[in-house]
């Protein structure tokens, strides 16, 4: 068993932007801008959007939070995605997800920019992805392609079976691995999926991302698969300081003995998910130039 190391990998990408954001500066190039918009004070959203602007800092990049209390109207909000829109200073940018109840996330998402949509969730960019031509793809999937590249795993003619079909995760993985690049056969699986188990256990990559800690067993793997667990679900440690650890969606102790290749939790999809933020920012600040 080989473990899948998401944040050495994730470390590597961000060595490869620090240096070009480099070769951009000494050229006298623009200095790729990514912007974030933060409504609330959700402690996940407030973590997640700190990581992103220290990853900025990291590799080279500007970074510009803009914040809203959660009383914020959906006027102004979607105000404040036009004028990031309309600011050719910034490159690209993202609203942080989960947006409080009065306001339509979906209007919001649309209301972004396609060529500004680092987090690929507008549906120009999701229809690009789906015929295969360039786009940004939402950073989780985009992030478990890069760790399938970089481990050489091999994909081609594999049994894919993706547990999940979130639009953020699930759908858009399952459209990337059955694409001429990676050309997997890919299953979708789902609560509804009868025979799961089976399904599971004829699989040659196996990706957990349905959120429920713990939910693949060792009898759902077969000896010798790849195994990405997507799950990072808070579950309470009172050991640890924080009072919580992460778990995934994968039984670890169980299942890892049978793989060929797994990703823990924390330290392995997290971090590509991060970093491949970055990576779609730097694509967007090119596009600008190119």
């Amino acid at each position: 068993m080989q473990l899948i190391d998401g944040k050495q990998i994730a470390a590597e990408i961000k060595k490869e932007i620090f240096d070009e954001v480099q070769r951009i500066k000494a050229e006298g190039g623009k200095i790729p801008h990514l912007a974030a918009i933060l409504v609330g004070h959700d402690g996940g959203s407030e973590s997640y959007v700190a990581h992103k602007i220290k990853d900025c800092q990291e590799v080279g990049f500007t970074s510009t939070l803009v914040r809203f209390e959660d009383d914020v109207t959906e006027e102004i909000l979607l105000d404040q995605v036009l004028a990031l829109n309309n600011d050719p200073d910034i490159d690209g940018f993202i609203v942080q997800l989960p947006l409080p109840k009065h306001i339509p996330e979906q209007k919001v998402i649309e209301a972004i920019d396609p060529a500004k949509d680092v987090d690929g969730f507008h549906p120009v960019n999701v229809g690009r992805m789906v015929l295969g031509i360039p786009s940004f793809v939402s950073a989780t999937p985009f992030g478990i392609v890069q760790l399938l590249k970089r481990c050489g795993i091999a994909t081609s003619g594999k049994n894919c079976v993706v547990i999940g079909r979130s639009n953020i995760v699930g759908r858009p993985l399952s459209i990337l691995m059955s694409h001429k690049n990676i050309n997997a056969t890919v299953t979708v699986a789902h609560s509804r999926t009868k025979d799961l188990e089976q399904l599971c256990a004829n699989a040659d990559i196996l990706v957990a991302a349905m959120g429920v800690p713990g939910f693949v067993k060792a009898g759902m793997v077969k000896e010798g698969a790849v195994v990405i667990d997507v799950g990072t679900t808070r579950v309470p440690a009172p050991e640890t300081k924080s009072g919580f650890r992460l778990k995934g969606d994968v039984n670890f102790d169980e299942v890892a003995p049978l793989c060929s290749w797994i990703t823990p939790v924390p330290g392995g999809v997290g971090p590509m998910t991060r970093v491949s933020l970055l990576m779609n920012t730097l694509t967007a600040a090119k596009n600008k130039t190119a």
